[in-house]
């Protein structure tokens, strides 16, 4: 009997630049334009301000360096996924497969939304977070956050078309949005105020938390020898910059859409993080030449890049640049909508996921798993924590791009002649240091965080229980020991 054909097949459309675009766009969201008001209160410095972006960019570009050696491996759609059911075992990949389901991409989505529905109230304050249209107990919901939710069901649904509409929309935005980052940092540095710049690098590294009610800080709350202090606040800083700086690993679960998927999946997280870490450290400088610490650090609703273009471009530049980071959450949500559903599918082809996940629709897309994606991450932005969402995201996510980078080691002993057609840069220092800081953040955040880095926490051991119902359900075979 002759095989069947008719089924759809993914389609081999992105090329170099659409993988980079990816990166790059589904990276620069809302973050750099809000957290870095959160950051400067809890270091209370300009140094360490830049510091911070410096350590999440310097982590960022070890952790995709050493991951093209991953893609380059197995470059197939579901990209973490697949590397951690190569490197341990199902278990471990389907519990980074279902914390990516229940938190990690649908509560970066739910959160870029909220993102999204801020800067739209700036221009538009009917739609306003503090516009309440509905309340009754415990449960209330704000025209922002059903802004949010009409934002991710648009997505969705243009990603149900087809990749080739989700690249362009991905592509153009993710230019626009580079061309007006770059226009904010250069007239940023043409307007940068010499008493601003002295002030705030006048003892830039004097860490302390910034006493946000007065017009000045109070430096020492650390102590000169409160060294654990210092490291707590440093982690807990880094939740946001972590959170801004995520998402770059996206274009690995679309590897199986393509054109040479060995080649250009390493070079596009390379170029990708790169880009957009010289735009964050220059960003921040530029914030840190414009205004002053306190005024950073008590930005109207953390809007940090608002605050700053009314000083570089006056009152007219406020609306530029909120329209602009509309632009920007717009695309990086588009690119989160189209890559997550991709991991889905994969675990549905290994048993460990509804059977529908593993279906391509006419467009040849998962149009399932796109559409179960929106339904969770509308349900997390009715949560309206935009702060909770960061914290709980940025533990779990940093736990396994760990667990991922360990996985190179694994592989290189259970796989020694496999084709690398690219290998970890720095093996095996670099990627080592990685694990190292990526552990330290995640105990930093258990001891200073727990409120929210324990529930993170809760969400992924939930998993093995559904594992193994799951498992047991789908009569899979047994797994290979870890």
């Amino acid at each position: 009997m002759a095989s069947d054909t008719s089924q759809p097949k993914m389609k081999h459309e992105l090329s170099l630049l659409d993988g980079t675009m990816l990166v790059a766009g589904s990276m620069i969201g809302s973050g750099i334009f809000i957290v870095s008001a959160d950051i400067t209160r809890n270091v209370g410095s300009a140094g360490w301000l830049i510091a911070v972006w410096l350590i999440t960019g310097f982590m960022t570009l070890t952790a995709a360096l050493s991951y093209g050696e991953l893609s380059a491996m197995f470059p197939k759609a579901g990209g973490q996924y697949i590397y951690l059911k190569e490197s341990y075992n199902k278990l471990i990949a389907f519990l980074y497969g279902w914390s990516f389901f229940a938190v990690i991409q649908t509560g970066t989505i739910a959160a870029v939304g909220v993102a999204f529905s801020k800067f739209t109230a700036y221009l538009i304050p009917a739609v306003s977070e503090d516009n309440i249209l509905f309340q009754q107990g415990f449960v209330k919901i704000s025209a922002a956050q059903l802004v949010s939710i009409v934002l991710i069901f648009l997505l969705t649904f243009i990603n149900t078309k087809g990749v080739k509409g989700g690249k362009l929309i991905q592509t153009t935005f993710t230019m626009t949005k580079l061309l007006s980052l770059f226009g904010l940092i250069i007239f940023g540095f043409l307007a940068l105020k010499p008493e601003i710049w002295s002030a705030n690098w006048t003892n830039a590294w004097d860490m302390h938390k910034l006493d946000i009610g007065a017009a000045a800080s109070k430096p020492g709350d650390y102590g000169p020898y409160a060294i654990n202090a210092a490291l707590g606040a440093i982690a807990i800083a880094m939740v946001g910059s972590i959170f801004s700086s995520d998402a770059w690993n996206n274009v690995t679960f679309i590897a199986g859409e393509m054109k040479n998927p060995k080649r250009d999946v390493a070079l596009s997280l390379f170029f990708g993080t790169l880009i957009v870490t010289l735009i964050y450290v220059a960003a921040n400088v530029v914030y840190t030449g414009v205004l002053s610490l306190h005024d950073i650090a008590t930005a109207d609703k953390d809007r940090v890049a608002v605050a700053a273009s009314d000083v570089i471009f006056g009152s007219k530049g406020t609306i530029v640049i909120a329209v602009m980071i509309m632009i920007s959450t717009f695309g990086c949500n588009n690119g989160l909508i189209l890559a997550g559903s991709r991991v889905y599918y994969s675990m549905a082809k290994d048993g460990l996921f509804f059977k529908k996940t593993g279906e391509l629709n006419k467009n040849g897309v998962p149009e399932f798993g796109l559409w179960i994606q929106a339904v969770v991450a509308s349900i997390l932005c009715l949560s309206g924590r935009y702060g909770d969402l960061l914290d709980m995201i940025s533990f779990v996510v940093v736990l396994f791009y760990v667990l991922t980078i360990i996985g190179i080691y694994r592989l290189r002993a259970k796989m020694p002649n496999a084709e690398r057609p690219y290998k970890a840069f720095g093996y095996p220092v670099l990627p080592a240091i990685y694990i190292l800081m990526g552990l330290a953040f995640c105990t930093l955040l258990i001891i200073y965080k727990p409120e929210f880095t324990w529930p993170g926490l809760i969400i992924v051991l939930i998993g093995i229980p559904i594992y193994y119902i799951t498992k047991a359900t789908s009569k899979q075979e047994p797994d290979a020991a870890v």
